[in-house]
């Protein structure tokens, strides 16, 4: 009798186990640092529907974006803690953690938009994510911040030339720093917060930057030529909490992939679309107060650039690795 007992005591408790995890709701907080209105900050509200959807409201996403949680220098804490389980920082915050990452600063080594996809979504890409995980995050796929272009504010950058004793205003990273000096500018480290004032006060002459950073910051106000040379890019890896993943169910892993790929489509498409409508505003505020010359590089200048700015490659084979920055130049 007693044996019955326990027996149907064990297969209630089981069932009810079974009840609870089935009903368990997993909360994702997911923290950015842009606005809500940028492509990484819709994307990362289409992510946060896309799967609740998919997973009939069993894992809910709350987007903190603009820092309101965190930012993305404290942001790896965060996600070691639990206190966040999702972000999506830019490369340059993993290089502390993964050197290689680098290599997203190369100059001129993705051939155009195509192949940058090509090589995130390939092995390179594949790599870099293997190495984030061996840190204790789970890295997911990578959004776009766009490809970055010169502008001056004292002479227009169309040539290598055109940069000698220049001072340019670069992110910390020595890659940036090799390939300045290696068209004879003169690298000055500054926060982005400070980059407005130092180019109205000419502590700096010149600058790269996506056209988002250039036109949202207006410094198309304080810079009189920009040049879309393409010659580096900026971008975005979402990451989660290994923490929190390894108690989601594989069944809800699934609806987070497929719902993150399904939101990286929507925010390379967006960041697109917000490239192309900058570009037009600027050409209007160009055309109305002739304040801005703007440049398109020809294929032929964009060899002229890469040729001289390549010679920094190898002095990076050490950390990035000579056999990732060649399988990114022959990624199809």
């Amino acid at each position: 009798m007693k044996t019955k007992l326990l027996l149907s005591t064990f297969i209630s408790c089981a069932v009810a186990v079974s009840a609870f995890a089935a009903e368990k709701v997993y909360t994702i907080k997911f923290a950015h640092v842009v606005a809500a209105t940028t492509p990484k900050g819709k994307a990362a509200d289409f992510f946060a529907k896309r799967v609740e959807e998919l997973s009939g409201g069993k894992v809910k996403v709350q987007v903190f974006p603009s820092a309101q949680l965190v930012d993305d220098d404290r942001v790896f804490g965060a996600l070691k803690l639990g206190n966040v389980q999702m972000a999506a920082p830019s490369f340059s915050k993993f290089t502390p953690i993964v050197p290689q990452f680098q290599l997203f600063d190369m100059p001129f080594i993705f051939r155009d938009t195509a192949h940058l996809h090509a090589v995130e979504d390939g092995e390179v890409g594949n790599e870099l994510k293997k190495l984030i995980e061996k840190k204790g995050f789970v890295a997911l796929d990578y959004w776009d911040a766009g490809f970055k272009q010169f502008s001056s504010s004292k002479k227009a950058i169309v040539e290598p030339s055109d940069a000698k004793g220049q001072k340019f205003r670069i992110m910390s990273s020595k890659v940036l720093e090799a390939q300045t000096k290696a068209v004879g500018g003169n690298p000055q480290v500054l926060p982005f917060s400070e980059v407005y004032s130092a180019l109205q006060q000419g502590v700096v002459d010149a600058t790269e930057n996506p056209l988002s950073n250039f036109y949202n910051s207006k410094f198309y106000e304080v810079q009189s030529s920009l040049t879309l040379s393409d010659h580096g890019y900026l971008g975005y890896l979402v990451v989660v909490s290994e923490k929190f993943w390894k108690g989601l169910p594989d069944a809800l892993k699934e609806n987070v992939k497929t719902a993150m790929s399904e939101a990286t489509k929507f925010e390379r498409e967006e960041s697109a679309k917000e490239e192309e409508h900058l570009l037009n505003l600027l050409k209007e505020h160009s055309a109305k107060t002739g304040k801005l010359q703007i440049t398109t590089l020809t294929p032929e200048q964009k060899e002229n650039w890469a040729n001289v700015m390549k010679v920094v490659y190898p002095e990076f084979y050490g950390v990035i690795g000579k056999d990732l920055i060649e399988k990114t130049i022959n990624t199809k």
